[in-house]
C-alpha cells in the first residue's frame, strides 16, 4: 500500500459532494448482505445481519429492520416524513431519552418510538407533509442495492467506509460548520444559521490555492453561511452546470464542494423527498469527473451532513476531541460523534471492493476530509478537532489508475409515487431566506436590510433567494 504522503501527492483535485439528513445503515446497511457483509477484497463490512431491531411503541413488539421495495409508489419517500434529528431527538434514539446519560452508553434502540412522537406532532403541523400510511415503524426500512443502484455500485466499485460518524449528534447546520471550520462555535442546533469561524476557504486561499464552491442550481448556500467567504469574489463560486463544465475543461480548483438543490422539489436526499433524485446527482456527478481529462488526479468524496433520525445499529463513538473552548448548546462538550453516515471515497487510484476505516483509535468524521485537504497541501489544522482527526489517504493504494466503469450498465431510478412535501418549502430554504434577506441590498427608499416578504411554496422561496442574490451581486458591482 503507498504511503500517506506518495498517495496523496498523485491527487490535484479534491471534490466534495455533501448530502442530507440519511443514516449509513438506512442507506448502504445491506451493500454487501449477500456476501455476509465480506467486501470482495475480504474485508469486514459492518452492515445489516436482517435481524436488528427497535423497540417498539408503549408495551409494542420489536420491530426488525426490513428491506425497502424497489418499485413502489413510496420507495424514494420513506421513511415517509422527516423524522426527529436535533439534538434531543437524537438522544432519545441513541439512549431512550431526550437527555444524555452520564457515561453515555447507547443502545440506538430509541428511533421507533422518537418516530412515532416525531409523527404525532408532525401531523398537527402544517408545515409538515406526511406519506399516507407511515407509521413509526417505516423508520426501520432500508434501502438496498436494488433500491440506490447508483450509489451503490460506486460503493462496491471503490470504497466505502463503514466507521464514518457525522461531527456532532444534532442536525444539520452544526454539522456542515464542522466540514466546513472544523467547529460549530458550540452550536448545537440550526437556530444559528452563520458562523464566523475561519474555513478551510480562508486557509486555501493564503496558500494560492485554488477551490471553488457550486451550489446546484443557485448560489451555493454555504457562501452566505460563513462570514469569511460571503463577500468574495463570484468566482469562486458556482452552479452545477459551472462544475460541469470546469470538469470538461481540465480546470477544476484543486478543491470543490458542492451542494444539492435545498428544495422539497430537489435533489438533496432530504427526508421524505425524492431520494431517486439524488441518485441522478450522484450519477452526473461521477461522469462528469470521469469524464474529465483531470480524473486521474481526482478523489471524490461524497458524504451526508446528519444521519436526519433514521436507523442505524452502531453506537457512536465518544473519544471525540472538542474543537475549541466554546461552551456548547444544552451542556454538550463535543466529546462524542455523531451517528453513522454514508462516506465513499471515490477515485481510479483506489481498489475496487473496498471497505475503509481507520487503523487507529479516531474514526473518521467530516473533519478528516479537511485533514486530507491540509495533508495534501500542507494547511495547518483550524481546530483542535481536525488536528486530531485521520485523513483518507491511505485509501489510494494503486499506483496505476484503474479504467473499468464500476456504474457500466447501471440505470438510474425513478420514482412512481408523488412527493408528499412538493411545494412546501424545505427548512433550508428558510434558513437561506434569512441569511439572504440581511444582504444589503438598497432599494428605492435606500434602506439595505428588510424583513423578505411573505413567502408561502417552495416556489415563492425560490424566487425570492434568486431575485435578492442577483440584486445583492448587482450592487456589488455598482459599487
Amino acid at each position: 500500500m503507498a504511503t500517506s504522503g506518495n498517495a496523496l501527492s498523485a491527487i490535484n483535485h479534491i471534490v466534495v459532494l455533501m448530502l442530507e439528513n440519511r443514516s449509513f445503515d438506512h442507506m448502504l446497511g445491506f451493500l454487501y448482505a449477500d456476501a455476509n457483509n465480506v467486501s470482495p477484497a475480504g474485508q469486514p463490512y459492518e452492515g445489516l445481519t436482517g435481524k436488528e431491531s427497535n423497540l417498539g411503541g408503549v408495551g409494542g413488539n420489536p420491530v426488525t429492520v426490513f428491506k425497502i421495495q424497489a418499485g413502489t409508489t413510496s420507495t424514494y419517500y420513506m421513511p415517509g416524513a422527516d423524522p426527529g434529528e436535533g439534538y434531543a431527538a437524537t438522544n432519545a434514539q441513541l439512549f431512550g431519552s431526550n437527555t444524555a446519560p452520564t457515561p453515555p452508553a447507547a443502545k440506538n434502540q430509541g428511533f421507533v418510538t422518537n418516530f412515532a412522537a416525531t409523527l404525532a406532532w408532525e401531523s398537527k403541523n402544517k408545515s409538515y407533509s406526511i406519506l399516507p400510511g407511515t407509521t413509526a415503524n417505516d423508520i426501520m426500512g432500508m434501502h438496498t442495492p436494488e433500491t440506490l443502484p447508483v450509489l451503490s455500485a460506486l460503493a462496491r466499485g471503490f470504497a466505502v467506509c463503514d466507521q464514518w460518524y457525522c461531527s456532532a449528534p444534532t442536525e444539520t447546520l452544526p454539522n456542515r460548520a464542522f466540514l466546513h471550520a472544523a467547529t460549530s462555535q458550540g452550536h448545537m442546533d440550526d437556530k444559528t444559521k452563520s458562523f464566523t469561524a475561519p474555513t478551510i476557504y480562508g486557509a486555501l486561499t493564503k496558500q494560492n490555492i485554488s477551490w471553488k464552491i457550486y451550489g446546484y442550481d443557485a448560489d451555493p448556500l454555504t457562501r452566505h453561511s460563513f462570514s469569511d467567504i460571503t463577500n468574495l469574489p463570484d468566482t469562486y463560486f458556482g452552479l452545477f452546470k459551472d462544475f460541469q463544465a470546469d470538469a470538461a475543461n481540465g480546470s477544476l480548483p484543486s478543491y470543490a464542494f458542492l451542494e444539492p438543490s435545498w428544495g422539497s422539489k430537489g435533489n438533496s436526499q432530504h427526508p421524505n423527498y425524492d431520494v431517486a433524485l439524488g441518485e441522478q446527482y450522484i450519477h452526473d456527478l461521477y461522469y462528469a469527473l470521469r469524464n474529465s481529462p483531470q480524473w486521474n488526479q481526482t478523489l471524490l468524496i461524497i458524504t451526508y451532513d446528519e444521519h436526519g433520525g433514521c436507523y442505524d445499529h452502531v453506537p457512536p463513538p465518544t473519544n471525540a476531541v472538542p474543537p475549541d473552548n466554546s461552551a456548547g448548546e444544552y451542556g454538550f462538550d463535543f466529546k462524542r460523534f455523531g451517528p453513522r453516515v454514508p462516506t465513499l471515497l471515490i477515485s481510479p487510484l483506489i481498489p475496487t471492493g473496498t471497505v475503509f476505516r481507520t487503523s487507529g483509535a479516531t474514526p473518521f468524521d467530516h473533519t478528516s476530509i479537511l485533514k486530507t485537504v491540509q495533508q495534501r497541501w500542507g494547511l495547518s489544522a483550524l481546530t483542535a478537532r481536525d488536528a486530531a482527526a485521520p485523513d483518507v489517504s491511505a485509501v489510494l493504494s494503486l499506483s496505476t489508475p484503474r479504467t473499468d466503469d464500476p456504474l457500466t450498465g447501471v440505470a438510474v431510478p425513478a420514482s412512481k409515487g408523488t412527493n408528499p412535501s412538493a411545494n412546501k418549502p424545505s427548512h433550508l430554504q428558510e434558513v437561506y431566506a434569512d441569511l439572504v434577506s440581511s444582504l444589503p441590498v438598497p432599494d428605492a427608499e435606500g434602506d439595505t436590510h428588510r424583513l423578505p416578504p411573505r413567502l408561502e411554496t417552495d416556489y415563492d422561496y425560490d424566487r425570492y433567494i434568486k431575485e435578492r442574490v442577483a440584486a445583492w451581486k448587482a450592487s456589488r458591482n455598482h459599487s
